[in-house]
C-alpha cells in the first residue's frame, strides 16, 4: 500500500509573506506575524506540526508604540558575567537595532516549546526598504496589516 497517511509534502508548502512595518503597532503587528509562523491561518494547523509560513518585514525602523511605552519599555539581558545584566531603552534599541524589537515581540507570542526557534529563524526583519533577494520570494503582501482569508 502506497497511500499517504496524515498531511503529504505538498500540504505544508510554505508560502512568503511581506509586511510593511511602517506606521503599524508593535504588539498587533507582532501578534499576527506569531500566527502566520505558527500556521494558524491554514486549515491544516497541527499545535505539533511545524507547518507555518516565511514572513519579511520590512520598514522596522518606523513602528509605533501606544502610550508611554517609548520613553517606559525597557529590554534586558544577561551576558552570563556576574553583575552582566544589560538595560537598553526601547529609543536606543530603535536607534541600534530596531530589527531586534520585532524580533522579541513576536518571540514573545510564540508557544514556549522547541519549535519556537525553528519558526523565528522563518522571519527576516529590516530596518528599510531594501530586502535584498528576498524579494524574488514573495508571494503574498499584507496591504493593511490583516492576514490573507483563511481558506477552508
Amino acid at each position: 500500500m502506497s497511500q499517504a497517511i496524515g498531511n503529504t509534502a505538498l500540504a505544508y508548502a510554505r508560502v512568503w509573506h511581506h509586511v510593511d512595518a511602517s506606521e503599524r503597532v508593535l504588539g498587533k503587528l507582532a501578534e499576527r506575524i506569531a500566527i502566520v509562523l505558527m500556521g494558524k491561518h491554514k486549515p491544516i494547523y497541527d499545535p505539533a506540526a511545524d507547518c507555518g509560513d516565511y514572513v519579511v518585514v520590512t520598514n522596522a525602523r518606523n513602528i509605533k508604540v501606544t502610550g508611554k511605552k517609548s520613553q517606559q519599555l525597557v529590554y534586558r539581558h544577561h551576558t552570563m558575567f556576574p553583575g552582566g545584566l544589560k538595560e537598553i531603552q526601547y529609543k536606543d534599541m530603535m536607534r541600534r537595532k530596531p530589527d531586534e524589537i520585532i524580533r522579541q515581540a513576536v518571540s514573545g507570542m510564540l508557544p514556549k516549546n522547541k519549535l519556537r526557534e525553528r519558526r523565528l529563524e522563518r522571519l527576516r526583519i529590516f530596518a528599510d526598504d531594501d530586502m535584498g533577494v528576498f524579494q524574488q520570494n514573495i508571494l503574498k503582501r499584507w496591504e493593511d496589516g490583516t492576514l490573507p482569508a483563511r481558506t477552508n
